[in-house]
């Protein structure tokens, strides 16, 4: 409160109080007519669009047959040590899908938890023997 605010005695401090009662309830009513709007929208969308692959729409994760770290250890079967940057290649040539910005991080990341895969020298990542 600024400093020479005089002070408010308690009936005007509830009718204060119940103003800001009835704007949050037509906020809370506009947003509610606004959502039900929106849910009809989203629904035509889907209808034209059939998986909401058009511009500006909700993006969705990518749907893989496999995980990232089996795609990982089927790149790494030949048994040599790589580089992450072409894991990352090699994983997305066998058709995996990522809307990441940095896959080759999450790559990364997938290489040093995932306990299939070891260290074969600095930045060089292999199976586990």
């Amino acid at each position: 409160m600024p400093r020479h605010q005089k002070e408010l005695s308690i009936n005007e401090l509830e009718q204060k109080l119940n103003r800001s009662r009835s704007q949050l309830n037509k906020l809370m009513r506009k947003r509610m007519r606004l959502q039900t709007q929106m849910d009809a929208l989203d629904r035509e969308i889907k209808k034209i669009a059939g998986d909401g692959s058009v511009a500006g729409a909700v993006r969705t994760r990518a749907k893989n047959s496999i995980s990232l770290a089996d795609a990982i250890a089927k790149v790494l079967e030949n048994g040599k040590p790589a580089v992450v940057s072409d894991v990352a290649r090699s994983v997305r040539e066998l058709g995996y899908r990522s809307s990441s910005p940095n896959f080759r991080a999450i790559v990364n990341q997938t290489l040093i938890k995932d306990k299939r895969f070891v260290s074969g020298g600095r930045g060089l990542y292999q199976l586990k023997k």
